[in-house]
């Protein structure tokens, strides 16, 4: 049974940083896409950062290039997210997710096929 577990969300105040981690069991995705998506109350789920191909590759949306560095630990078969000059406006549940194969970047959430539960995040001003 696969699954995919999230954590490392706080409530912290804006400028901080945050490490989230998605450690995956059940199987391996050294090679597939995984990412974190966020959802704040009332919206729509949101991409944040896909990674694939063992790490090599990387995609952030815009909202977040700059602060935020996905990557991954294929030996733990765990994602990182590092979130740093966290803002007010990043205040979401953040979840992880993975597809069953190399699917290249992934920014809908239809392209993935496993989801972790989420971990929230506050950021304060």
């Amino acid at each position: 049974q696969v699954q995919l577990v999230a954590s490392g969300g706080g409530l912290l105040q804006a400028g901080g940083s945050l490490r989230l981690s998605c450690a995956a069991s059940g199987r391996t995705f050294t090679s597939s896409t995984m990412g974190w998506f966020r959802q704040a109350p009332g919206k729509a789920r949101e991409f944040v950062a896909a990674i694939w191909w063992r790490g090599a590759s990387t995609y952030y949306a815009d909202s977040v290039k700059g602060r935020f560095t996905l990557y991954r630990d294929n030996a733990k078969n765990t994602v990182y997210l590092q979130m740093n000059s966290l803002k007010p406006e990043d205040t979401a549940v953040y979840y992880c997710a993975a597809a069953a194969d190399p699917r290249g970047v992934q920014a809908d959430p239809s392209g993935y096929d496993y989801w972790g539960q989420g971990t929230q995040v506050t950021v304060s001003s």
